[in-house]
């Protein structure tokens, strides 16, 4: 199917973009350039550091050994091509919380008692803390068997083909009302949690290694349809007069205004 979509987090339009890369453009090659780390763990013997980008919430968040297996990670995979390196970042996003002291816990991260962090008598135990090394050959060695399965395998017929995929980043209040009425023959959304739940807080790990900075989670989270008592108000009807009748029943009902 052809799809659109909009995605204002950075993680999400990371994954998307990694899943384009793989559908179009990887070749045999760089699977075995994933195996090869996987089995090899290239990193290990890199001279090179680079610096793990870090946020104020999420300082500290991972053990010494585990940051410095990153920080080599992050330096070697600039030895692969664009296409590669894109799939081994996306490895890493994915074990991220499995390697660091937090967990996410729907509106925030939630830290471990070992963390340096903790205080106050906390006692959250998160469980097991996976060393970087098993976490990151585990995850590369699905990823693999995902993208070159044995048998393939299709829950509907299959011809080969495959839609086109567009992706808007930025708000869905900025992009609906450019998009052409009527023009979709389904749509799936994931509504907001009113004033509930912080995305740009639970996937803090996330955002900092994709290079979002203070003034960048600032900017996220006032974008954000709305996620905190942060949230400024938007004039909506400024953005799209057609929203007025929705604008009006939100704002006559007496539960949404409690």
């Amino acid at each position: 199917m052809n799809t659109e979509g909009i995605e204002l987090l950075p993680i999400g339009q990371e994954l998307i973009a990694t899943r384009r890369t793989i559908e179009t453009e990887f070749t045999e090659s760089d699977v075995r350039a994933l195996r090869r780390w996987a089995l090899e763990c290239p990193w290990e013997t890199c001279p090179a550091v680079a610096k793990l980008p870090e946020l104020r919430i999420t300082k500290d968040a991972y053990p010494d050994a585990t940051r410095e297996g990153i920080e080599r990670y992050l330096a070697a995979i600039q030895q692969e091509n664009t296409r590669v390196q894109a799939v081994l970042r996306f490895a890493l996003l994915c074990v991220l919380e499995s390697v660091s002291y937090t967990r996410k816990d729907g509106q925030y991260l939630r830290w471990d008692y070992r963390s340096s962090r903790t205080s106050g008598g906390k006692t959250f135990d998160k469980g097991e803390i996976l060393e970087f090394r098993n976490a990151i050959r585990a995850k590369l060695k699905d990823m693999v068997a995902d993208i070159a399965p044995t048998q393939p395998v299709s829950l509907f017929d299959d011809d080969g083909s495959r839609g086109a995929i567009q992706l808007h980043n930025g708000s869905c209040l900025d992009i609906l009302p450019r998009l052409e009425a009527n023009a979709y023959d389904a749509l799936i959304t994931s509504p907001p949690y009113c004033n509930r739940y912080d995305y740009t807080r639970t996937y803090a790990l996330e955002l900092a290694l994709l290079g979002v900075d203070e003034a960048g989670l600032t900017h996220l989270r006032q974008e954000m349809l709305s996620c905190t008592v942060e949230n400024r108000a938007k004039d909506l009807l400024q953005l799209n007069a057609e929203w007025a009748t929705a604008v009006a029943v939100a704002d006559e009902h007496s539960l949404l205004q409690a």
